[in-house]
């Protein structure tokens, strides 16, 4: 049975846009129910509509100035999300980190997507932290992860694919980044492959 999937975004949406075209190939049974952004600017959103994907915007900001707890958000994600019956919800580049009130709707359904290997440079800002640490002499390559989120904890759960990336004395933080994401695309696909038509 075809999966369906609610896709969280705050930006570019390169890796959605990975997740259209494998649906849209033939290499991922599944169809994106809906694509929901923080971010109204967000690029991603352009790309759900252009591909024919209901869009959400679901903005943090009025909450904030209402004095309404961050929870609140989350559950009101929550149910917002729920109505598209989602077998999978895929963090594809979403920077709000996910509270229980979220979490505990879609239990070891939601998945992230995370430009670190397993354990290392968890946040926002974890390609920059690697290239830094490989700068020091500390690490010679970094990597990508998708894993499951069951709960607050940030960049962690279990891991359902992860692959390492070279650091080459040559790169700069572009074409670090660049790597990076070619990587991400593969493997996100690669990790929903598995988590929808389970292990062969």
């Amino acid at each position: 049975m075809t999966a369906k999937l609610a896709v969280l975004i705050s930006g570019n949406g390169s890796n959605l846009q990975a997740i259209i075209d494998a649906c849209r190939g033939g290499f991922l049974d599944a169809e994106i129910a809906v694509v929901v952004s923080n971010r109204k600017a967000a690029y991603g959103l352009q790309r759900a509509e252009k591909a024919g994907i209901p869009t959400v915007y679901h903005p943090l900001k009025p909450y904030k100035d209402a004095g309404r707890d961050r929870r609140e958000y989350d559950a009101d994600l929550a149910r917002l999300v729920e109505e598209y019956k989602p077998d999978l919800v895929v963090l594809a580049g979403w920077m709000l980190i996910l509270s229980s009130d979220f979490l505990d709707r879609f239990p070891y359904r939601v998945v992230n997507l995370h430009p670190a290997l397993p354990g290392q440079f968890p946040g926002a800002h974890a390609i920059q932290d690697a290239f830094e640490a490989f700068q020091r002499g500390e690490i010679k390559e970094t990597g990508v992860m998708v894993h499951l989120v069951p709960d607050e904890a940030v960049d962690a759960g279990p891991v359902i694919a992860s692959e390492a990336v070279p650091i080459y004395p040559s790169d700069d933080i572009e074409t670090l980044t660049k790597r990076i994401h070619n990587v991400e695309h593969r493997l996100l696909i690669r990790a929903l492959r598995r988590l929808i038509e389970g292990d062969e």
